[in-house]
């Protein structure tokens, strides 16, 4: 059967097949390290908030606003970076996004107090949220569209491998040394990927004629923009530990953001120069390829989530010994990234894409089975291997089909929308997992409690078995039953935890089976000629 046909664009005036000065991939070099320095701030910090806590005498549940003000700042500005590059140009912007996140990174660094630090990482969040999709965005005109999967796979490692290092990393410094060189580490990165950037970047005549149109500033988009956005990030990293809708505050939040995001869309549809283009949503690749990358993002940050926390909290694992597990699927997509850039100059996107899922589906439902309290350091890598390797297969192809049919004067709005759904998946998937987690692990415990009664003649023949061997170890007769009751019931929390876990990895796989059949309906591209459709 034929493949859907569109009608091709007219071939691209002389002016927008347009080459940089200098050679692309010194380019997408730049622009990958700038990104990279982002994306490792997103997960840095969360091993260090004990310390920042102490640190600065503040408690554990003030120290996470450091992570939810990075956060909420960073999803505002990531869908407004394409109005903003058109505001003030695109290479301008970049370049004020790296000064402004080196800079507010020196601050937290140097934060005499909670409050200041929070001040400073909104500031950091800011600056960072233009920084992925304007680097997107760069790549696509920096080189041609036959080369755009190429380019992107560059830009995937920092994507995808960043918050497997982050912890990690965050991890040895604040061990070593202290919580502030996470954030000091970023002024040489940051000063020297300005430089660069400020030699190397251009911006091709079709941004140059833009740049001086007369932009209308639209306050009411930015306003909804910002309060929804805001309200759903705070919900979401807050929901669980507040017993979501049994509190005032997050029900609030609900609100809020229900019906800022829902008039949000009603107004820019409407407005002839919208700060969010929410029409870009006619294109059904696009619209296709943010929810795929949405689901990419819960299922990428579940399952990063879930692994170390699995080890530390079940197993005994240190954060650092933990972090060794998640560094081999961290090296194979280094690995994966630049092959996948090759195949998508062969392959159409959409076949690519369904390899990645279905490579999903498969690992996830192999964590259902393999996952176990006996589970050795190497089985436990290799499980953590299984679940990255479709992530490889994935991010690239999904980021080409976001530009399949759009025309190429949108591409700094696509890479803003397309980044933002992939960082909202990654909140909302945090959040499924942290709540999946303890409501299925209550769940499990009934279910296993209804069996340890006095009545279960299994129960009381373990029971006794277990006594009998705290008396021979020299407990005293009369405490030995007190202490195997114990000793049951902590192997009875750890089981319910584990099939916690085991449900979890469940739901992952169905969502990813869901996005597997989803990607035999995207239009195809053609191979050679990047954003373009397939004709015959």
């Amino acid at each position: 059967m034929a493949e859907v046909t569109e009608t091709l664009p007219p071939p691209a005036p002389v002016e927008e097949r347009w080459k940089p000065s200098f050679n692309p991939w010194l380019i997408a070099v730049v622009v990958a390290m700038a990104a990279f320095m982002e994306v490792l701030d997103t997960s840095i910090a969360n091993v260090a908030l004990p310390h920042m806590a102490g640190n600065l005498g503040a408690s554990n549940d003030e120290s996470t606003w450091v992570l939810t003000s990075y956060l909420v700042s960073n999803a505002i500005v990531l869908p407004l970076s394409g109005w903003l590059a058109g505001l003030f140009g695109r290479k301008r912007f970049f370049i004020l996004c790296i000064f402004l996140f080196t800079l507010s990174s020196m601050l937290c660094g140097a934060a005499p107090s909670l409050g200041m630090l929070i001040l400073f990482r909104v500031m950091q969040g800011a600056g960072g949220g233009g920084l992925q999709p304007i680097a997107q965005a760069i790549l696509a005109d920096t080189f041609p569209p036959q080369q755009r999967g190429l380019a992107f796979a560059v830009y995937g490692i920092t994507a995808v491998t960043a918050p497997t290092i982050g912890p990690t990393l965050g991890g040895w410094i604040t061990d070593n040394y202290s919580w502030r060189w996470i954030f000091y580490i970023n002024l040489p990165v940051g000063l020297l990927a300005m430089f660069l950037a400020y030699r190397m970047v251009e911006d091709p005549p079709y941004l140059k004629r833009l740049k001086g149109a007369l932009v209308r500033v639209d306050y009411v988009g930015i306003a909804l923009l910002a309060l929804g956005v805001g309200a759903l990030q705070i919900l979401l990293d807050k929901g669980q530990e507040d017993d979501w809708f049994g509190s005032h505050f997050i029900v609030t939040l609900t609100v809020v953001a229900a019906v800022c995001l829902i008039s949000l869309v009603i107004w820019e549809w409407r407005q002839k120069d919208p700060v969010i283009d929410v029409r870009l949503f006619k294109y059904f690749s696009f619209a296709t390829a943010n929810l795929m990358m949405f689901t990419l993002g819960v299922v990428l940050f579940s399952s990063l989530v879930m692994m170390p926390q699995f080890l530390q909290t079940l197993m005994g694992y240190t954060a650092q010994t933990s972090g060794l597990v998640l560094s081999a699927s961290g090296v194979l997509l280094l690995m994966e990234m630049p092959v996948v850039g090759q195949l998508t100059t062969k392959f159409a996107a959409k076949y690519i894409v369904a390899f990645g899922w279905l490579s999903l589906v498969a690992a996830m439902y192999y964590s259902t089975v393999r996952m176990d309290l006996q589970m050795s350091f190497q089985a436990a890598m290799w499980l953590r291997v299984a679940q990255s390797f479709g992530i490889g297969f994935l991010f690239v192809p999904i980021t080409l089909i976001a530009y399949v049919g759009v025309p190429a004067e949108k591409g700094n709005s696509v890479s803003g929308l397309v980044n933002f759904m992939r960082n909202i998946g990654s909140s909302v998937g945090t959040s499924m997992v942290t709540t999946l987690l303890a409501r299925r692990a209550q769940f499990h415990q009934s279910i296993l409690a209804y069996h340890t009664t006095g009545f279960d003649p299994a129960f009381q023949n373990q029971v006794s078995g277990l006594s009998r061997a705290l008396v021979h170890s020299g407990i005293g007769a009369a405490d030995a039953q007190t202490h195997a009751y114990g000793l049951i019931y902590q192997a009875m929390q750890a089981q319910a935890q584990t099939l916690a876990y085991i449900d979890t990895y469940m739901v992952l796989a169905i969502g990813a089976g869901i996005m597997f059949l989803l990607a035999f309906i995207v239009r195809k591209n053609d191979p050679r000629a990047g954003g373009e459709v397939a004709v015959g």
